[in-house]
């Protein structure tokens, strides 16, 4: 038998129903995903009893809960009253794309109630809406670290695919429109049969550090007195790791000794990466910064004392009383903060066995 011969009869071979172990509940969801994304009429019908989490260009439907903010997610029968109130047709919800489900394969679809529509007289009025549906839509920027982390993940999705459709309407190659599957798991040009696919760009995100200290960075349109890690997006043709040396090489004119991988994390801004966060060495003796100033407008080192001291501060912290502001740190949910959380437990942990 041929090798070719193998792989399709092992692609067309079947186990009995009787010999299948049962399927966890994740691997089901994720089964149950994959058919809304490939069968239009599966998703169609899903539509019928999902949920809908709203959006007006971009910004999503939200409401004040003490100092946090809420998802309000609709059902399609609430979804269709709300458009028919506002002389829009159901069928706008053709515009929705799926962002995920529950264990009980209950879909969740987003609708941007102000993308897609070519004159102002056909969209939605923001305040009327919002005052319909007793939220707000609130720039996600403002909103993110006021979500739980599950809502933020969600909307986060949402968001992203929002916007790659509303960008992506027309073929690159021929310039003809086009046409969105059911769930928005792809674009198609009838016209040059291209098939275009949802996209993140990669970005590394990287702390430096020297064995004892840590180098953090503040670019110009950070909030006043907030460091980070460095961080750059990915060149065509690079591997992480070339990635990561090149940003650290540009940024702040050091050369890296060894990198190690840490964690990723979908990021919305400016317009849906995925972060690629790494611890990274210099070489012994190499720790004077050359700070690039088209890059940043400056950066760092810091010590172990200073950066515990920053993680335990809640938000920016107040003015001093000459007006300057004590250096701080991202927010929780930033993978950032992960980085330098993770440096500082490990540093802790080396002091004290030492």
């Amino acid at each position: 038998m041929s090798l070719s011969s193998l792989f399709l009869g092992a692609a067309s071979w079947k186990v009995p129903q009787a010999c299948c172990k049962q399927l966890s509940t994740y691997v089901t969801k994720m089964r149950y995903l994959f058919e809304l994304k490939e069968d239009d009429e599966i998703c169609r019908k899903a539509q019928s009893s999902g949920r809908f989490y709203l959006f007006h260009s971009l910004a999503p439907l939200l409401q004040k809960s003490g100092n946090r903010y809420q998802v309000l997610p609709f059902r399609a029968s609430e979804l269709e009253r709300i458009l028919a109130k506002f002389g829009q047709d159901a069928q706008k919800i053709e515009h929705s794309v799926l962002i995920g489900c529950s264990d009980q394969h209950e879909a969740w679809f987003a609708l941007d109630l102000a993308l897609g529509n070519s004159h102002s007289s056909g969209s939605l009025q923001k305040s009327e809406m919002e005052s319909e549906l007793q939220g707000a839509f609130i720039d996600l920027r403002k909103a993110l670290f006021q979500l739980n982390e599950k809502d933020a993940s969600l909307i986060s999705t949402a968001q992203a695919l929002l916007r790659w459709h509303d960008c992506h309407q027309f073929c690159g190659k021929s310039g003809q429109p086009t046409q969105k599957n059911v769930a928005g798991s792809k674009r198609v040009c009838a016209s040059s049969k291209m098939i275009y696919y949802p996209q993140m760009s990669p970005v590394v995100i990287t702390l430096v550090s020297d064995g004892t200290r840590c180098l953090l960075a503040r670019q110009s349109s950070f909030p006043k007195g907030m460091y980070s890690a460095l961080s750059g997006f990915c060149d065509v043709g690079e591997t992480v790791e070339e990635s990561v040396r090149r940003e650290v090489a540009e940024e702040v004119g050091l050369e890296l000794d060894s990198l190690q991988y840490s964690a990723s994390q979908h990021w919305s801004f400016p317009n849906s990466s995925l972060m690629i966060a790494c611890h990274a060495a210099v070489r012994p003796g190499q720790t004077e910064i050359q700070v690039n100033l088209q890059e940043l407008e400056t950066a760092e080192w810091f010590s172990l004392e200073e950066v515990a001291a920053a993680l335990k501060k809640k938000g920016p912290p107040a003015s001093q009383q000459d007006g300057a502001i004590p250096f701080w740190l991202p927010p929780k949910m930033a993978i950032a903060h992960h980085l330098i959380q993770e440096w500082v437990q490990k540093q802790s942990s080396s002091s004290n066995l030492a």
